[in-house]
């Protein structure tokens, strides 16, 4: 779908389409699962049968957890924030920049959307991988080595400039990133109690929402003042660089931790 739109209107007004589209689709499937689980949640109401969770009933690991990895609990995942945040800046550039930086090279739009696709479509398959590489290493190092992946092609959209080369770089990096959002809620799962679950994770996820905006309105603002895209994926490398301190950080806590137990 992007492909044809791109080729036929501007990339800005493709990506407004795509977005209304996509809320549309969110609202057809999602509104009848809401309203079904909403219904039943009435009629258990109504006939007394509505039970209170079990969690409510006890007091929460959370409360009486004193540390995390040897840190204070809500320490350790402000570094996860921070993790999941810088992630995502480098993450977000070529997925919203790949069009018009093979425009710049002379690349059709409709093979830069291609490209698009091709990225995207690396990181669905791959992601079931990255799956099965969490369930052996855990989620903590998967996003060790998925941040590491990242770097390295974030680097190579710096160094390539051909079509061939730009649809392999598209597909590694897309390959390479697509585990690290899934990891980083693992791990969350891993080092917290499931009963913070539900203001934890959607925490994680509005962090990782916001670093795709920062990253894609960063790499337009450098784009815009020095003209060419270069600058734009450098500073996404960079960010990078920092996301890899960031989880080593808590990796090497995780082993001292165990050191000392």
């Amino acid at each position: 779908m992007l492909r044809s739109t791109f080729s036929s209107v501007e990339t800005r007004q493709s990506w407004i389409v795509a977005t209304v589209v996509l809320l549309i689709m969110a609202i057809a499937f999602g509104a009848p699962w809401v309203t079904l689980v909403a219904l039943k949640d009435i009629a258990a109401e109504v006939n007394g049968e509505r039970s209170v969770p079990a969690f409510a009933l006890r007091k929460t690991e959370a409360r009486g957890a004193k540390s995390v990895l040897g840190w204070p609990p809500n320490l350790v995942f402000a570094l996860q924030m921070v993790a999941i945040f810088t992630c995502c800046i480098p993450m977000a550039m070529p997925q919203t920049h790949l069009v018009a930086f093979c425009s710049d090279l002379g690349i059709s739009p409709a093979h830069g959307a291609a490209m698009v696709s091709v990225l995207l479509g690396a990181a669905f398959f791959s992601r079931q991988l990255w799956g099965l590489v969490s369930d052996r290493i855990g989620g903590l190092y998967t996003m060790l080595v998925g941040s590491a992946c990242q770097a390295l092609g974030m680097a190579a959209f710096l160094f390539t400039q051909d079509e061939v080369g730009l649809f392999t770089v598209a597909a590694l990096f897309g390959a390479g990133f697509s585990g690290l959002v899934p990891a980083n809620i693992l791990t969350s799962r891993e080092l917290f109690p499931v009963e913070d679950a539900y203001w934890r994770m959607p925490t994680l996820l509005l962090c990782s929402g916001w670093g795709m905006a920062g990253g894609g309105w960063l790499a337009g603002l450098l784009y815009d003042h020095f003209g060419f895209y270069t600058p734009a994926f450098a500073a996404g490398l960079a960010v990078n660089l920092l996301n890899f301190i960031f989880i080593s950080t808590l990796v090497l806590r995780r082993r001292i931790a165990i050191a000392n137990a």
